[in-house]
């Protein structure tokens, strides 16, 4: 390919890419961010997000704050969040746990686990996912990269979730950043827990930081770090602040709703 057309190919994504930025959704987001500089704005649906962290071992932080979000968008016309994972990967990511949602406020039944056999079938399960009204939001866990999944796949899925107003996640990981037209990326990192009282070697709440990595939604590499209560999203202003423990413990015994069917070698 000539440097003339390289240029060319290049001015052109940047127009789409431009023209994906000034939809509805990320100029709504923009005006919650001016108004709220302090916290963690609430985004609203129709955006697709990337999830980036460096290791699979994060991949319950990196749920946790698809989840959080999901949990934002749910309304009682809105009432699913799809989870989509291939089958294999199991053993990689893990699966959403019943109880340990339901001690943070997102109720399992509302969670629908998708396990297709190949990225071809996740990414329509995506897309048709994406056009029901019923849905709230997509989140698609992938554990290594797919040629599948390139720049035109995650332009289709963009361009539907802003038009039908639900959000589509994908949680990625490693360090490697493949060419996407999502309006968001973000790069996560666990965080350090706070003490919980009366025990101060027991963990309290699970925390993250947050670094926006593209976007424009707030300033350039913004960062937050967060933690995640019964309340939903809770934005720390200081990595050094310390709060009282918000959590509290299950009333009841509650069933493993979710992966409770599936082996441990699934």
């Amino acid at each position: 390919m000539s440097t003339q057309n390289r240029h060319q190919r290049l001015a052109a994504l940047r127009d789409i890419i431009a023209d994906i930025e000034r939809k509805p959704a990320l100029a709504e987001a923009r005006q919650r961010v001016a108004s709220d500089q302090d916290g963690f704005p609430e985004l609203p649906g129709g955006l697709l997000q990337e999830v980036y962290t460096d290791q699979s071992r994060n991949a319950g932080a990196a749920l946790g704050f698809a989840l959080a979000q999901a949990k934002a968008l749910l309304t009682p016309r809105r009432m699913a969040v799809l989870y989509l994972q291939l089958v294999g990967e199991t053993q990689n990511l893990g699966l959403p746990y019943g109880p340990g949602l339901v001690s943070f406020g997102f109720d399992p039944a509302a969670l629908v686990l998708i396990r297709p056999a190949n990225m071809a079938e996740l990414l329509w399960a995506a897309e048709e996912a994406l056009a029901c009204r019923a849905v709230a939001a997509v989140i698609a866990d992938i554990c290594r990269p797919h040629k599948a999944l390139d720049f035109t796949a995650s332009r289709r899925l963009g361009l539907r979730a802003a038009e039908a107003g639900s959000s589509m996640f994908f949680l990625r990981y490693g360090s490697e950043r493949q060419a996407s037209a999502a309006h968001l990326r973000w790069h996560l990192m666990p965080g350090v827990s706070n003490d919980k009282p009366y025990d101060d070697r027991a963990p309290g709440n699970a925390r993250w930081q947050v670094r926006l990595e593209r976007g424009s939604i707030g300033k350039q590499h913004a960062q937050w770090l967060l933690e995640w209560t019964e309340n939903g999203l809770s934005h720390i202003p200081s990595p050094h602040s310390t709060r009282p423990f918000a959590g509290s413990t299950l009333p009841r015994p509650v069933p493993a709703l979710l992966a409770d069917g599936l082996s441990q070698t699934a």
